[in-house]
């Protein structure tokens, strides 16, 4: 890179850095200046524009306080308090802002339950989140019905819906009963309440387990919404178009924050849609995108249009774009800028990619490493656990060496960790005597490198990344590798055991389109990639089950692992001696498990 490009990079990214370092230079912990304050004067700003567009409707921000407000009224007449809390249980609509800011404004916090649960994980959520009552429509309401046990306590639900069955502890929300008045409570109905205390509880969507709630305090929330009003550069002219979910941070907080903090629009819709989204985005004169990076590789997997480079899009933002897609996303559909991010909902480690360095997660450069506490520390993935020195401290990795991203836990904004409303989970995620003995920092659960630039990348979730032959495998690294195959739409890849075989070998589930062809996958490997790290079995499958934030699930496909007797679908296994991938058949299954094979 020559001298003039990168002083204009460092121009853009410091143009980031500050814009987003201003906006949120007044969170404090002890303010008792709270997130409904900040869309409050957001609203006193901009009363009469356009704040949300949903289903054809247009709601001004006066008209949206006063939905907030209505939502706080009914709190207020069940005798909800500052400290209690109400789940939601919604798709997004219209509604579903509104309700959590009004309830903030008692101080009431919302729990924003996955609205795609049911049975084990619904009562699951809805029982950690210490909540009563459920604000909740139709379609959540027949999600409740799946719930056989595990509720410790009844609940009220609240149907905001007019045409549901009548039933014991089923009660009708009408927003626009006389009673609830759209006026604001008075300030004084949430006296006490502070920055730090819970606004939210946002539930991790792991891909193993039972899903964890995240405090997210006031000044999280801030974190998130000033963050982004500030990174991406929005103003009141700005329409932004939001697909994800608003139970999680990324759609509810992000690209919420970066509308409604500047006077922009929300294009809001209840779910993503490949072959109607350019229509759409072009429709409602788009000028952003809040994305999860899944949802870009399903548009360039689409067949070319005419609207692929007629809409008015100046910048995407979002995480997970693959380095893979991100190019091609880029120039097939004209995007000016593309901003990806990192960042945990319960923890503290964020940071930003101003500048657009295609496949990195964010950047902090040499200069201003002393001003962010983020670190990668060496990782032993066998032990699972940070390489120690001889003084029990961790080992800070090299350039371009992969290790474990953690955040010093200060008290301050933007380092303090509040964790899980389980506080045993809270204290998992923290790793002491870092640096120094007695410090405490943050642990992502994530493997990054970063480069001689400042610049981050994403190497694998601690889990995926698994160990073969006395190596190291990432399951990123080699998905990646696997998608460029022609004909591959999807690749999951993770380590299933074999045997009495130590270590776990590569496996990867491949959705095919066009073009598959099995029969040339292995050399293609063999060029591609270290023999180590060439998975071992191939399982073809219509389609990858994510969870409701786009992210592959594993557990099910390492469980059946390559057994034919429990995957109805093609198994392939890379047979040394015939030097391709044959079908699995019980008979090959039980030689395999048995060590007849030299791997």
């Amino acid at each position: 890179m020559g001298p003039l490009k990168r002083i204009a990079r460092e121009i853009r990214y410091l143009d980031g850095l500050v814009r987003t370092l201003w906006r949120v230079r007044k969170i404090d912990p002890d303010s008792e200046v709270l997130i409904c304050d900040d869309f409050e004067e957001a609203v006193d700003k901009f009363a009469d524009h356009t704040a949300l567009i949903f289903e054809g409707e247009r709601y001004t921000y006066r008209q949206l306080d006063a939905l907030a407000n209505r939502f706080a009224a009914w709190a207020d007449a069940q005798g909800l308090k500052a400290g209690d809390t109400v789940a939601l249980l919604l798709p997004n609509r219209a509604e579903y802002v509104p309700a959590w800011v009004g309830l903030s404004k008692l101080g009431v916090a919302s729990a924003l339950i996955n609205n795609n649960l049911t049975g084990a994980a619904l009562a699951h959520c809805l029982s950690i989140s210490n909540a009563s009552h459920v604000i909740t429509d139709n379609e959540g309401l027949a999600a409740t019905e799946t719930i056989r046990a595990g509720l410790p306590r009844s609940l009220s639900y609240w149907i905001i819906d007019q045409d549901f069955a009548a039933a014991p502890g089923r009660h009708a929300l009408d927003l626009k009963e006389p009673k609830l008045a759209p006026e604001r409570p008075l300030k004084g109905r949430r006296a006490g309440q502070k920055a730090r205390d819970v606004a939210l509880y946002i539930y991790t969507s792991g891909t193993t387990g039972m899903p964890k709630a995240a405090k997210i305090t006031h000044m999280r929330a801030q974190l998130y919404m000033r963050s982004f009003a500030g990174a991406t550069k929005a103003n009141a002219e700005d329409n932004i178009y939001c697909v994800l979910p608003l139970y999680h941070a990324t759609g509810g907080l992000c690209g919420v924050g970066s509308a409604l903090l500047n006077g922009g629009t929300i294009v809001l819709r209840r779910r993503f849609s490949a072959s109607h989204f350019w229509a759409d985005v072009i429709d409602n004169n788009c000028t952003m995108f809040v994305y999860i990076g899944e949802l870009c590789r399903y548009l360039v997997n689409q067949d070319p249009t005419p609207l692929d480079r007629a809409h008015k899009l100046r910048l995407a933002f979002g995480n997970g774009l693959r380095p893979e897609v991100w190019e091609e996303f880029q120039a097939r559909f004209n995007v000016p800028r593309i901003m990806e991010f990192y960042g945990s909902t319960e923890g503290n480690v964020s940071m930003f990619n101003f500048d657009g360095q295609p496949g990195a997660i964010g950047r902090v450069p040499p200069y201003l490493q002393r001003n962010f506490a983020v670190r990668l520390v060496r990782f032993d993935v066998e032990a699972e656990m940070p390489v120690r020195n001889a003084d029990g401290l961790c080992v800070l990795c090299e350039l371009g060496e992969a290790g474990e991203a953690v955040g010093l836990i200060q008290d301050d904004a933007r380092h303090n960790y509040t964790g899980y409303a389980d506080k045993a989970a809270s204290e998992r995620k923290i790793l002491r005597d870092v640096l120094m003995k007695g410090d405490a920092w943050f642990r992502t659960g994530d493997l990054m490198r970063q480069d001689a630039d400042g610049y981050f990348y994403f190497v694998d979730r601690i889990g995926d990344t698994f160990r073969w032959k006395g190596e190291n495998v990432s399951t990123t690294e080699v998905a990646e590798v696997i998608s460029r195959y022609p004909g591959v739409d999807e690749a999951n890849v993770y380590g299933v055991k074999i045997g009495k075989f130590d270590g776990r070998a590569g496996m990867a589930a491949i959705t095919p389109g066009d073009g598959f062809k099995i029969d040339g996958l292995r050399d293609y490997l063999n060029r591609e990639l270290p023999s180590y790290a060439r998975p071992l079995f191939i399982r073809i499958a219509p389609a990858i089950e994510t969870t409701g934030t786009f992210k592959y699930r594993k557990v099910d496909l390492v469980r059946d692992g390559f057994d034919p007797a429990k995957v109805e679908q093609a198994l392939y296994f890379d047979q040394p001696e015939a030097s391709a991938y044959k079908p699995i058949t019980p008979a090959l299954y039980a030689q395999i498990q048995d060590g007849a094979f030299k791997l």
